[in-house]
């Protein structure tokens, strides 16, 4: 390629003034206008991620809520969150602020850059540009109405097997299985409910989920009394995949930031993280003593954690490419012996062993025991009675589903669930081993007889509405 120099003479005339003239003078103290700053867009994100897990309606630490703009300049006990156009008089940037900010309690300090954002808002007005669609926030006192069930992601029976919970949109509802009163209904944060389970004694339900690339959620509630304990917000996306350890004091989890966590009970603090896989962490479960945790991904691995230190240590599945045809969506351990049930894309249960016996060799998958039947589709859900003898699982094809009860210790004997058509995202086994609960897209829950599959009673996850489908807002 050639270049040319250009005389001066065509620069004066292109653009207007000579190569010596002046450009009009800034003055040294003058800066450009800050560029607008969108609270919908730039601020909410923020406070939804690092704040409202304390203060929105469901928990209103210090009788604050940071759920809308109307709510910041209300504010709380302190005084007024948001003083518009003053952020040196707002108690919201004087909490986050400075080398040892007073909040979030119990996370990390807002970064330079999100502090910087929330004052240049405040200083511009605090400007409310919502949308006017998202001006419903969901709360006890305004639950999620239902023009249609809503797709079911997860349920569990309590250890006495007198309640099921279910998860719904914004909250899990708990249902009394004799029908004697409508389900209590836990509502939180968290758009998408993606995993929960009851403690080993009944007393907590855990539930993990979030909002789709804004943050994920852990909340901790109280069952009996309706209440949450915990809400602590630690990914900024989703997370799944629940399991209690055998005491109930830990809960382990996966997220879509590829993580496992652990957390403990008591405080909602984070007591080990393990960052092994490359891809969403879809599912976990304690050891049978409690000192290892297994976790599956869609990275096509199980994994091995050592839980007192975090350290992984080593894959129980093959590590041969090609070995597992799809991503690993949930693992459950068997309740007498380390062993571990898994599911997955490609359809087929497989049973493995915790602990390699020998050392690894390239293209062996020493781990496995057993393999069972396909299913049509990919698996969803999985879960093993309490004497570990049977389990049932669901599968999805995306336009169709089926599920289906083995026998742990013969791969050749199973009985089908008749009658399932939707895609079944979540399956649950009474613990006394005579019942399972099927649910997915459809939103409708099956409880089926555990030795013949029939399907003995059906009735939709949540409460229905009679209200036009466009006035809902949810269950769409």
């Amino acid at each position: 390629m050639r270049f040319s120099l250009l005389p001066a003479v065509v620069l004066t005339l292109s653009f207007g003034f000579a190569v010596g003239d002046s450009l009009p003078a800034i003055a040294q103290d003058e800066k450009p206008p800050e560029k607008a700053v969108s609270y919908y867009r730039s601020v909410r994100p923020i406070l939804q991620r690092q704040c409202s897990g304390c203060h929105f309606p469901g928990k209103l630490e210090g009788k604050l809520s940071v759920l809308s703009v109307a709510e910041l300049l209300k504010g709380g006990e302190a005084g007024a969150a948001v003083v518009v156009a003053k952020p040196d008089e707002s108690k919201l940037v004087e909490y986050i602020s400075g080398e040892d900010p007073k909040m979030p309690l119990s996370g990390d300090p807002l970064s330079a850059e999100a502090v910087y954002t929330i004052r240049t808002w405040i200083t511009q007005g605090a400007i409310d540009d919502s949308p006017p669609d998202v001006g419903v926030v969901i709360t006890a006192e305004n639950p999620p109405v239902y023009s249609s069930p809503p797709v079911v992601t997860s349920m569990d029976y309590s250890p006495d097997g007198k309640l099921l919970a279910v998860s719904g949109y914004h909250e899990v509802l708990i249902h009394t299985l004799d029908g004697s009163v409508p389900p209590k209904r836990l509502i939180g944060r968290s758009q998408r409910i993606e995993s929960l389970a009851f403690s080993p004694n009944g007393q907590i339900l855990a539930v993990a989920g979030g909002t789709p690339a804004l943050f994920g959620e852990l909340q901790l509630w109280n069952v009996a009394e309706g209440k949450l304990l915990h809400s602590t917000t630690l990914a900024l996306d989703t997370l799944f995949g629940l399991s209690f350890n055998g005491d109930g004091t830990l809960v382990s989890f996966g997220a879509a930031d590829n993580r496992v966590r652990v957390v403990k009970v008591e405080t909602a603090e984070v007591t080990m993280r393990m960052d092994a896989h490359s891809d969403w962490v879809q599912g976990t479960t304690f050891s049978l003593n409690n000192d290892h945790v297994i976790s599956v991904s869609r990275d096509m691995s199980m994994k091995l954690t050592i839980l007192g230190t975090g350290q992984f240590v080593d894959n129980i599945t093959s590590i041969t490419p090609g070995a597992l045809k799809g991503g690993l969506v949930d693992v459950i351990r068997h309740p007498t012996r380390e062993e571990v049930l898994a599911v997955g894309s490609d359809g087929e249960p497989r049973l493995y062993k915790i602990f390699r016996e020998k050392a690894r060799q390239i293209g062996d998958d020493f781990n496995l025991i057993r393999a069972y039947s396909k299913l049509p589709g990919r698996l969803c859900d999985l879960d093993l009675s309490p004497s570990g003898n049977k389990f049932v699982v669901g599968s999805s094809t995306a336009i169709s589903g089926a599920a289906r009860i083995y026998m742990t210790e013969d791969a050749a004997k199973f009985v089908d669930i008749p009658d399932v058509t939707a895609p079944v995202f979540s399956v649950s086994f009474r613990p006394d081993e005579m019942q399972v609960a099927v649910s997915g897209f459809d939103g409708m829950i099956k409880l089926c007889n555990a030795e013949t599959g029939v399907i003995e009673k059906t009735f939709p996850a949540a409460p229905m509405t009679t209200i036009p489908p466009s006035v809902a807002t949810a269950g769409e």
